[in-house]
């Protein structure tokens, strides 16, 4: 009695498996992939095993989280004679399939899952199909695009008595997934301490705690240092540097009554000079990324690098941007060196330029590479602009409608970056006017004379005609 369960047992497993055998025998997997890069060929293999009769193979690629099945290959063996169909169900072998979809230039669009699914005939009927499934993750990896460091907060004044904080952004686009971003100097991997927010805007001169490491071998020469010395001294002596520009006051500076009411013009001057607040010691960097996505699914990653600028050190400077990323056979970069302008080159058109025209003075390149971008700041020396204003800010002077009064006046450009600044003057030649009667002009520059002439004459006219 008690070996009756059993016996249901065994009876119960041989049935199954005689039903299973007649249901057939399917197993399928997909061929896994290492991350491919965009551009390459990807050819995606289904591999399935059965010993039942082929009915169709099915590939799909799925979208929005799998709610989506697109369709992109299928085989339907009812439309197919590569399979024999006097295959006889007495014969019990078990063969081995492969389903391949190539996809010749892989897009980052094209990342995602994908499912091969594979329908055998039910040995038992032809009307049931026997289904089953593989699937596999393609993942596409994309190379940064671009590469470029520019200056924040561009463009910024020059900073005499007062040390300012520098940022030097870094933005990769068009990577996938975000590559590593880091900054060298000189050649030399920058040490920085990481950041996980934005530094106050109010922040003084950051400090750290890292050991003294001093940098004046880099560009500290003799002749800086006696530059520096001679502030100094300028300033024991309460003098002013001749690049500064001086306060404004309705006091007339005593020392200003012993002076020539010329003003002495410099060609070209360069503010070097530098206070006590300047350390040689090397600046503490801080380090900031940030990741925004695509819609393409790559990411625009930007490495902020922060430190107390020292121009004093850092003019010349070297600085690059490295990109390592795992699509890239060897690092992306982009260099930038730090350089105070200098030798500003003044155009002015037109060359020639007479009473009324417009009169466009404007700063066209410097003699050196300067980076970051300057700003300019016009002025006239002795008097105010055109307009009234006391300076201009901008690349570009315009005095329109120019009047004779302007012959013979100069003007000062000073551009300036945080490395550094720089004068430059120009005197601008006005020629009379042919079509201006001398001496007719308006305060502008404007002809006003031809129309009274003529009103004059007429009044005269009348005038000599009553009488008679």
């Amino acid at each position: 009695m008690r070996a009756a369960p059993s016996l249901r047992g065994c009876v119960c497993l041989l049935l199954a498996a005689i039903l299973d055998r007649a249901r057939g025998y399917l197993t399928v997997n997909i061929e896994p992939l290492p991350p491919v890069v965009a551009g390459d060929a990807v050819t995606l293999k289904c591999n399935f095993k059965t010993d039942g009769r082929m009915r169709e193979i099915v590939w799909y690629r799925v979208t929005d989280g799998g709610t989506i099945k697109q369709k992109i290959f299928t085989f339907d063996a009812m439309f197919s004679t590569n399979f024999s169909h006097m295959e006889s169900y007495r014969r019990r072998e078990d063969l081995v399939y492969q389903s391949t979809v190539r996809l010749p230039e892989v897009r980052v669009s094209d990342n995602g899952p994908y499912e091969c699914h594979v329908g055998i005939y039910d040995r038992a009927t032809r009307e049931k199909v026997v289904l089953a499934s593989g699937n596999i993750f393609l993942n596409v990896m994309a190379p940064p695009t671009s590469i470029e460091v520019v200056a924040a907060d561009t463009p910024a004044p020059f900073s005499r008595y007062q040390a300012q904080n520098f940022t030097l952004v870094c933005i990769v686009s068009g990577g996938k997934p975000a590559p590593t971003v880091y900054f060298k100097r000189d050649g030399e991997p920058i040490d920085a301490v990481p950041l996980s927010e934005p530094l106050a805007a109010s922040s003084g001169p950051l400090q750290d705690s890292r050991p003294f490491r001093s940098l004046l071998h880099r560009d500290l020469d003799d002749t800086k240092m006696q530059r520096s010395l001679s502030l100094l001294d300028a300033e024991t002596r309460g003098g002013r540097p001749s690049t500064e520009r001086p306060s404004r006051s309705l006091t007339p500076d005593p020392s200003s009554v012993i002076q020539p009411t010329t003003e002495s013009i410099p060609e070209t001057v360069v503010s070097r000079e530098f206070p006590r607040w300047v350390h040689s010691s090397e600046p503490v960097y801080f380090l900031r990324h940030s990741h925004t996505p695509g819609s393409d699914g790559t990411v625009e990653v930007r490495a902020l690098l922060t430190w107390t600028l020292n121009p004093q050190i850092d003019n010349e400077a070297l600085f690059s941007c490295e990109v390592k990323h795992p699509a890239l056979s060897m690092p992306m970069q982009a260099e930038v060196t730090l350089v105070a302008p200098k030798g500003p080159k003044i155009m002015m058109t037109p060359s020639r330029a007479r009473v009324g025209d417009t009169v466009r003075i404007l700063v066209h390149g410097f003699q050196n590479e300067v980076f970051p971008e300057p700003m300019f700041t016009w002025t006239r020396v002795g008097s105010r602009l055109l307009d009234g204003s006391a300076e201009f800010d901008g690349k570009e002077l315009v005095l329109e409608r120019v009047p004779a009064e302007l012959n013979g006046s100069m003007y000062r450009c000073m551009a300036q970056n945080p490395l550094g600044s720089t004068d430059t003057h120009t005197r601008l030649i006005v020629f009379e006017n042919p079509n201006i009667p001398r001496g007719t002009e308006d305060s502008n520059g404007s002809a006003s004379g031809p129309a009274g002439v003529r009103l004059t004459l007429v009044l005269a006219l009348t005038v000599v005609l009553e009488l008679t």
